[in-house]
């Protein structure tokens, strides 16, 4: 099992039971399940969700995957607009060599 799924999995344990998520804590969840992994881990998870409802978070994971759905049509005219800037960019740059400028003249 790797550090960050046993971390997230002790993260979980201490959110469910509604206890304050810390380093401290998480390292002792881990100690006391016989899995040893590096303080730093602990450290990153803990400052992650500090002040976080890991709670709420699992709840809305559903929710949150059908408002990408709607932005999606205007996403894809912005990449479009954005390919031609970079055609007329490009455009620009080949431009500069039809003028004899160039890197090695």
């Amino acid at each position: 099992m790797s550090s960050e799924l046993a971390t997230s999995y002790a993260a979980l344990i201490l959110a469910d039971d509604n206890v304050e998520i810390t380093a401290d804590k998480l390292q002792t969840l881990l100690k006391a399940a016989n899995v040893t992994v590096e303080p730093i881990w602990t450290s990153l998870f803990a400052k992650a969700l500090e002040g976080k409802d890991v709670s709420s978070m699992l709840s809305n994971v559903g929710a949150a995957g059908a408002a990408p759905a709607a932005g999606a049509a205007p996403a894809a005219g912005a990449a479009a607009a954005e390919e031609k800037k970079e055609e007329k960019e490009e455009a620009k740059e080949e431009s500069d060599d039809d003028m004899g400028f160039g890197l090695f003249d």
